[in-house]
Protein backbone atom coordinates (compact mmCIF):
# COMPACT_ATOMS: atom_id res chain seq x y z
CA UNK A 1 0.00 0.00 0.00
CA UNK A 2 3.01 2.29 0.32
CA UNK A 3 6.78 2.40 -0.07
CA UNK A 4 9.76 4.19 1.42
CA UNK A 5 13.54 4.32 1.07
CA UNK A 6 15.71 4.57 4.18
CA UNK A 7 19.42 5.33 4.38
CA UNK A 8 21.36 2.76 6.40
CA UNK A 9 24.27 4.52 8.08
CA UNK A 10 26.35 3.79 11.17
CA UNK A 11 23.69 4.83 13.70
CA UNK A 12 24.36 3.01 16.97
CA UNK A 13 22.07 -0.02 17.25
CA UNK A 14 20.87 0.36 13.65
CA UNK A 15 18.34 2.33 11.64
CA UNK A 16 14.65 1.44 11.88
CA UNK A 17 11.88 1.57 9.31
CA UNK A 18 9.67 4.68 9.50
CA UNK A 19 6.70 4.13 11.84
CA UNK A 20 4.42 6.55 9.95
CA UNK A 21 5.00 4.56 6.73
CA UNK A 22 3.95 1.13 7.99
CA UNK A 23 1.43 2.34 10.61
CA UNK A 24 -0.41 5.31 9.05
CA UNK A 25 -2.56 7.59 11.22
CA UNK A 26 -5.60 6.58 9.21
CA UNK A 27 -6.00 3.05 7.98
CA UNK A 28 -4.71 -0.38 8.90
CA UNK A 29 -1.04 -1.09 9.68
CA UNK A 30 1.15 -3.15 7.38
CA UNK A 31 0.96 -6.92 7.75
CA UNK A 32 4.18 -7.61 5.82
CA UNK A 33 7.06 -5.88 4.05
CA UNK A 34 9.41 -6.62 1.18
CA UNK A 35 12.82 -4.97 1.55
CA UNK A 36 15.44 -4.62 -1.19
CA UNK A 37 19.05 -3.86 -0.23
CA UNK A 38 20.56 -1.19 -2.47
CA UNK A 39 23.84 0.77 -2.67
CA UNK A 40 25.99 -1.08 -0.07
CA UNK A 41 26.19 -4.12 2.19
CA UNK A 42 24.27 -3.92 5.50
CA UNK A 43 23.84 -6.02 8.63
CA UNK A 44 20.25 -6.44 9.80
CA UNK A 45 18.07 -8.06 12.44
CA UNK A 46 14.40 -8.45 13.31
CA UNK A 47 15.11 -9.84 16.78
CA UNK A 48 13.78 -7.56 19.51
CA UNK A 49 16.58 -6.43 21.84
CA UNK A 50 19.36 -8.04 19.78
CA UNK A 51 22.76 -6.35 19.77
CA UNK A 52 23.66 -5.01 16.30
CA UNK A 53 26.96 -3.47 15.23
CA UNK A 54 28.72 -3.15 11.87
CA UNK A 55 30.76 -6.25 12.69
CA UNK A 56 28.45 -8.43 14.80
CA UNK A 57 24.86 -9.49 15.32
CA UNK A 58 22.09 -10.18 12.87
CA UNK A 59 22.60 -11.14 9.24
CA UNK A 60 24.73 -9.65 6.46
CA UNK A 61 22.83 -8.66 3.31
CA UNK A 62 24.58 -7.79 0.06
CA UNK A 63 23.31 -5.40 -2.61
CA UNK A 64 20.45 -7.11 -4.41
CA UNK A 65 19.27 -9.13 -1.41
CA UNK A 66 15.52 -9.24 -0.80
CA UNK A 67 14.29 -9.55 2.79
CA UNK A 68 10.70 -10.54 3.61
CA UNK A 69 9.17 -9.47 6.91
CA UNK A 70 5.95 -11.44 7.30
CA UNK A 71 4.28 -9.78 10.28
CA UNK A 72 3.97 -6.41 12.00
CA UNK A 73 6.20 -7.47 14.89
CA UNK A 74 9.10 -8.15 12.49
CA UNK A 75 8.54 -4.73 10.88
CA UNK A 76 8.56 -3.03 14.28
CA UNK A 77 11.81 -4.79 15.30
CA UNK A 78 13.72 -4.44 12.02
CA UNK A 79 17.04 -2.57 12.29
CA UNK A 80 19.98 -2.28 9.90
CA UNK A 81 23.48 -0.82 10.06
CA UNK A 82 26.07 -0.36 7.32
CA UNK A 83 28.99 -2.77 7.25
CA UNK A 84 31.64 -0.65 5.50
CA UNK A 85 32.37 3.03 4.97
CA UNK A 86 29.51 3.56 2.50
CA UNK A 87 25.93 3.98 3.69
CA UNK A 88 23.45 1.58 2.16
CA UNK A 89 19.81 2.07 1.36
CA UNK A 90 16.76 -0.10 1.81
CA UNK A 91 13.73 0.18 -0.43
CA UNK A 92 10.69 -1.01 1.55
CA UNK A 93 7.29 -1.93 0.18
CA UNK A 94 4.55 -2.46 2.75
CA UNK A 95 1.61 -4.84 2.34
CA UNK A 96 -1.67 -5.30 4.17
CA UNK A 97 -4.82 -7.29 3.62
CA UNK A 98 -8.34 -5.95 3.31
Amino acid sequence: FTTERITVDDTSGGVRLTHASYFPASGKPARAATLAIETAQVRWTKANGASLTASAGGWVANVGTTIYLDNLNDILNFRAIRVGATSGSVHAEYHRSG
